[in-house]
């Protein structure tokens, strides 16, 4: 998880990942239900896809951070990606 927001530390990594979490769901309309963790986790999983998909297209390096903004994108579109699946149902 090198390089995920600028920084190595796990609890910098939690924080941020809080940020963006919360902030993807306040952006997205509908009602998520999730709890801290749950959006904690949204949040880092939204910079890791972010990164995966800067490095697929080579706006990132391996290993360079991935910016606030792409795993704010990231993280919305995992939302709209479980609204889809939970719809389905």
């Amino acid at each position: 998880m090198e390089g995920v927001f600028g920084g190595s530390s796990w609890l910098w990594i939690i924080l941020v990942g809080f940020v963006v979490g919360v902030l993807a769901r306040l952006l997205k309309p509908g009602r998520d239900r999730m709890g801290i963790i749950l959006t904690t986790v949204l949040g880092i999983a939204g910079a890791l896809l972010a990164g995966w998909v800067g490095r697929t297209m080579g706006w990132y390096s391996p290993g360079a951070p991935v910016g606030f903004l792409a795993s704010l994108v990231g993280a919305i579109v995992i939302l709209v990606l479980v609204g889809l699946v939970r719809n389905k149902r």
